[in-house]
């Protein structure tokens, strides 16, 4: 059976309709801008030396101030951690697991082999998203299949915000990483739209798919 790119399985999380075009469009380039963003999670030790003017002339997604101060709280937070994650032992490794496969972006040797994913857009509040969260199972799943070791944990990444984050593989997320992986094996034709959802909005192919979305102003019954 063939192996998922991870890639796929995020999208499949966020929505499987959004799969089936990127699959039909063969859209799966990293734009440059997403590329540059995500080499500052290699620059992690000159970053936090940088001055502010410096830091402003770099792609952040907050102001000079907070992101050294995201930055210095992971530091912090993962002390144990951060010579590895700040200088990793393998960078962009390609990996391939029983069922998936594709590129870790930093491969932290700790216990076992960690992955270390970054992302370019915005955190949340707490934790990660789900789409991100499966994308990282994904990863550690590879991992722990070609060591023929359990890999337990792993770490999120969001450089243009400073701020990193620790990912426990537990059941829940286990649970979503095969869901999407069933989802993107099934799919042969496109799936139903979602329904209103805030995640249609902010899509590529809201247009092309035809779902309805409707402004603030109706959802609050203006």
């Amino acid at each position: 059976m063939s192996k998922v790119p991870f890639s796929e399985l995020e999208t499949a999380a966020y929505c499987p309709r959004k799969l089936y075009y990127r699959r039909r469009e063969d859209d799966f380039e990293v734009p440059d801008d997403v590329a540059e963003r995500r080499e500052l999670a290699y620059r992690y030790g000159d970053l936090l030396a940088a001055d502010r003017d410096a830091l402003a002339d770099l792609p952040l997604s907050v102001a000079p101030d907070e992101f050294r101060s995201n930055l210095e709280y992971a530091r912090r937070r993962f002390d144990a951690e951060w010579s590895e994650i700040r200088d990793p032992s393998d960078r962009e490794r390609v990996a391939e697991g029983k069922d998936c496969r594709g590129v870790v972006h930093k491969v932290l040797s700790l216990d076992a082999p960690t992955p270390a994913m970054v992302f370019t857009g915005d955190p949340p509040e707490q934790g990660v998203w789900e789409p991100q969260s499966v994308r990282t199972v994904a990863a550690a799943k590879a991992l722990s299949w070609e060591a023929e070791r359990s890999v337990e944990r792993a770490f999120v990444e969001y450089p243009t915000h400073g701020v990193i984050r620790e990912v426990r593989l537990g059941t829940r997320r286990k649970a979503a990483y095969r869901t999407a992986v069933e989802a993107a094996r099934s799919l042969d034709g496109p799936p139903p739209r979602l329904t209103n959802d805030a995640k249609c909005q902010a899509c590529d192919y809201r247009t092309e798919c035809g779902v309805k979305t409707r402004s603030l102003k109706s959802l609050l019954g203006l």
